[in-house]
This record gives structure tokens, sequence and C-alpha cells, in this order.
């Protein structure tokens, strides 16, 4: 059982960090879903849901191994680094700023909303590419589309929200195109992921040992993690120009009403929203 639920587990981090359908939401609604079942992860929760994220990181690591050696040993004639760094400070000052208030809507109401506002965003990225079509659009990206790109990964930092939609979102209407935005967007995901193996990796060194993260749940999670994150970038830079994204948008916002009637009933432990007195008159 437990192994199931890893692999499961890992399958949904994997999709759903580079579709753009929000992984932190899917991966709360599937451990809600799975835990009626009775399936559980093994030892530390920190530390399997660190090692899955280490999955997504290995996957981009390999699918863009060129891509980072090159700029590892060019750092002043690739400014693709410089570029990261940038792009990385918005949500870490969002980060340190509003810290503690985010991580209080992982156990809160707000993942249904969060939900809709991804669908938003997705219906924003269609209707701005079709606009695009006949304008000279950006193919490398620069220090406005990094800043920009950056301060919507700040925004993705709330629970239901997407990472990757977000990020691309912010490089459309910065002049990206949609492969450089993407692939520029998956590449963000590799410091994000890193800064918080080394917190969130740490805390669960501290308190339950080093032997935490190399649990077989968490091994399985992260293999799975990393193969379907492999299938999901591969898929999204072979047909990213062609895809339409009023189809996500509602599968997240039909996912996202049913978040929204599950907290309103309790079902599957959801924190029910508390409604006014009187009710919603």
């Amino acid at each position: 059982m437990d192994a199931l639920f890893s692999a499961i587990m890992g399958i949904v981090q994997g999709l759903s960090e580079f579709l753009p359908i929000s992984s932190s939401g899917h991966l709360i609604l599937a451990e809600k879903l799975l835990g009626l079942a009775g399936y559980q992860p093994e030892g530390s929760a920190i530390a399997f849901y660190v090692m899955l994220h280490m999955g997504t990181l290995v996957a981009v690591a390999v699918i863009f191994w060129k891509d980072w050696l090159h700029m590892l040993m060019h750092p002043i004639k690739d400014r693709t680094l410089l570029l990261l760094f940038i792009a990385s400070l918005p949500a870490l000052l969002v980060k340190l700023v509003l810290g503690d208030a985010i991580d209080g809507l992982f156990t809160g109401w707000f993942l249904g909303i969060s939900f809709l506002i991804t669908a938003l965003f997705l219906v924003l990225i269609e209707v701005m590419s079709r606009r695009g079509k006949h304008q000279a659009l950006k193919n490398e990206p620069d220090v406005p589309s990094a800043l920009v790109m950056g301060a919507f990964q700040g925004i993705a930092l709330l629970p239901g929200v997407s990472r990757s939609g977000s990020t691309l979102l912010g490089g459309i209407l910065s002049g990206l195109d949609r492969q450089t935005a993407a692939k520029f967007s998956f590449m963000m995901s590799a410091p994000a992921i890193l800064g918080s193996f080394l917190v969130e990796g740490k805390d669960a060194v501290e308190q339950y040992g080093l032997s935490s993260l190399f649990s077989s749940s968490a091994l399985i999670g992260l293999v799975f993690a990393a193969v379907s994150g492999y299938l999901a970038i591969r898929f999204m830079l072979k047909l990213i120009q062609r895809i339409c994204f009023f189809r996500f948008a509602v599968y997240v916002a039909l996912v996202g009403l049913a978040v929204i009637i599950m907290q309103l009933t309790g079902f599957a432990g959801f924190p029910p929203i508390a409604l006014p007195a009187g009710g919603l008159g």
C-alpha cells in the first residue's frame, strides 16, 4: 500500500509540476482523497514530499543538461544563470514577507479559489497568445521578462495556483514566444526546488535523520516524479505552440469547483468554508 501511494503521488507531482494545473494543489487533493482509502506515506511526510520535488528537479536536470553545462562553464557569455537568479528574487521576497501566511493557506480554505485563479491565468495565456500571433515576439529571455515571470512565480506560492501556468503567462505578457517562455519557466523551477530542498530537507534531517530521505516510499516517489516530470516537460515543449490552454482552464476550473463543494461540505477532511451569519444573502 505504501508503494502504491508513493507511486501515485510521484506521478501526480511530476505531471502537475510541468502541466499548468498546479502540483501543490493536486498533491493536497490527492493526499486527502487517497487518505479516505487508507493510503498514507511511510515515515516522515516532510522527507517524502521533499523527495517528490527532487524527482522533478531530476527531470529538469536531465532534459536541459546541455543548457546547465553551458551556463555553468560560460557564466558571463551565457546570461541564463543570471536571469534565473533575477527571476528567483520576487518569489524569495514574497516567501520572506508572507511565508507564514502562505503556509497557513495549505491547510485552509483557499485551495478551491486558487484553482479558479489558475483557470483564469490559462484563459489569459490563450487570449494573449492569439492576440500576439501577428506581433514580433522575443525568442530569448531578458531582464524584464525574468522579473515579470519571477513576479508570477511569487503568486504561484499560493497552493492551487500553477507555477508553470503562472510563469508562462508572465513570459507571454513580457513579449516572449510560447516556446521560449515554456523553456525558461521549466528552468526556473530548478532554483525554487533546490532552495526548498535545502530548507525543508534540513528540517527533515534534523527531525527524523538522514535516513528519512532514503526510505522506500521517498525513493519510489522520487523515481515516479522524475519519470512523469520528464514526460510532461517533453510533451509541453513539443506541443506548446499548438496546445489550447482553454482545455486546461476548463479542467482546472472544474477541479476548483469540486474542491469548493468539498470545502463547503467538509468532505475528505477539507476544512469547511466559514460562511457569514445569516448565510450568503
